[in-house]
């Protein structure tokens, strides 16, 4: 049975179903719903809700609850999440799995509440110190919203890593009926959790190596983590790529205005289609690479002032010319304008009517 709901309130839901039973944050729209619905639906199920102090001792208290083996969660915008990215980088470090939600908003600085994408680099490149990767993941529906929400859990217990979802304000705000997933009842084993000590040897969760030779190794494992994560967990979709002689590439939101833009350039006879990343991290070059195979021009469409683009010309390293269109500040992509720029790239793409002898 489908129910109509909020991006928030379905991730949130979602959460819940899949097992989550803490949460620590910081209010911040345009996110605030997720806290709103958490703080009354995790005590009924017996669960932990608590808004801290700050956002830096809402990720701390995440670092302790996913230590002792909860599935915890954490929520908030730009400004707030580059405020806990010291503690990322220590979850990071510790392999203490987690969900964080990043809603994004108009920056820099505090910006504006209106609808961004310009916290890829900062989700995607890791925006605390140190060599570590964040698994990221971009809905692109409330519908996604809530499955993400599920799968996020999932990859962050199977490879004990912090898992990030990537939204922004109109995917947190609109509502779209949607099925939510069923309840969790099994969740996995962790053997890595001080929970206590019961007749065992002690379980010491740590980021710290005092001796160089010992920190190498632990990077050194780390990195094989992430060479795994990235040959086992890419998710991508494509609509229309197989003839497409000009292919538009967007996430989130913008992969939503971007369908539409494509449907309306084959009208007028533009061989368009659309790449759509779903991980951020590990991102789909490969897969990218395929779908751009009979493309002559790449249009890359955000709500930055050029982020993911950048990953676009390392997946196609000069094969295709690349373009940008891009909006900030809270400023939303119109299919029109998109419409026009396919139109100015070209001719490239436009199927050749040519009347009979």
């Amino acid at each position: 049975m489908k129910v109509l709901m909020k991006g928030n309130e379905a991730l949130a839901e979602a959460a819940v179903r899949a097992g989550c039973r803490c949460f620590f944050g910081y209010p911040i729209t345009p996110q605030t719903e997720l806290l709103e619905y958490l703080a009354r639906r995790l005590p009924e199920v017996g669960g932990v809700f608590l808004q801290a102090e700050s956002e830096v001792a809402a990720i701390n208290m995440v670092y302790g609850a996913a230590g002792a083996g909860a599935r915890v969660l954490t929520s908030s915008s730009g400004p707030g999440i580059s405020l806990k990215q010291e503690g990322i980088s220590y979850l990071a470090a510790a392999e203490l799995p987690c969900v964080i939600v990043n809603i994004m908003r108009g920056g820099p600085g505090l910006g504006g509440i209106q609808p961004s994408q310009a916290d890829y680099f900062q989700a995607t490149r890791g925006g605390g110190h140190g060599d570590y990767r964040v698994i990221v993941l971009a809905p692109a529906s409330v519908q996604e919203m809530a499955d993400l929400a599920v799968l996020a859990f999932e990859l962050a217990d199977a490879y004990r890593n912090p898992v990030m979802i990537l939204g922004d304000g109109i995917l947190g705000q609109m509502m779209e009926p949607l099925e939510l997933p069923p309840f969790k009842e099994d969740l996995p084993a962790r053997e890595w959790a001080t929970d206590g000590c019961r007749g065992r040897a002690r379980r010491i969760i740590n980021s710290l190596y005092l001796d160089a030779e010992e920190l190498e190794r632990h990077n050194l494992r780390l990195q094989e983590k992430y060479r795994r994560i990235a040959e086992r967990e890419v998710r991508w979709e494509e609509y229309l790529t197989g003839d497409a002689q000009v292919l538009v590439v967007a996430f989130g939101t913008c992969a939503r205005i971007a369908r539409a833009t494509v449907k309306a350039a084959r009208s007028e006879g533009i061989r368009a289609g659309l790449f759509r990343p779903i991980t951020l991290w590990p991102y789909p070059y490969r897969q990218l690479q395929a779908a751009a195979a009979s493309a002559r021009a790449v249009l890359v469409v955000e709500m930055n002032a050029g982020q993911m683009v950048e990953d676009v010309r390392l997946a196609l390293e000069g094969r295709v010319p690349v373009h940008f269109y891009g909006r900030t500040g809270g400023m939303v992509p119109a299919s029109g304008a998109v419409l026009q720029e396919l139109r100015r790239i070209g001719g490239v793409g436009r199927v050749q009517h040519v009347r009979p002898a």
